[in-house]
């Protein structure tokens, strides 16, 4: 379940760290991104997001280029 004050990653602004909450597609997505170190609890931080276009996030010290698609399917929550 998700709390009230998670937001899909596609919504954060650049430079505001979040937890990752859930990744809400299918268990392929899902894979990928664990792979590169999207997993519920892990610490994330947007490093771009100009409102089109990708979004850069910063997870386990390497910064990633993810589609605003993918972006809105991992929920987030605000804070450390």
């Amino acid at each position: 379940m998700i709390d009230n004050h998670a937001i899909p990653l596609s919504f954060v602004p650049p430079g505001e760290p979040v937890t990752i909450v859930q990744l809400s597609r299918g268990f392929g997505f899902m894979a990928r991104l664990a792979a590169l170190g999207f997993t519920p609890g892990a610490e994330v931080r947007v490093v771009r997001n100009q409102g089109r276009g990708p979004l850069i996030v910063s997870v386990l010290d390497t910064e990633v280029a993810l589609g605003r698609g993918q972006a809105a399917h991992i929920i987030v929550r605000r804070g450390r």
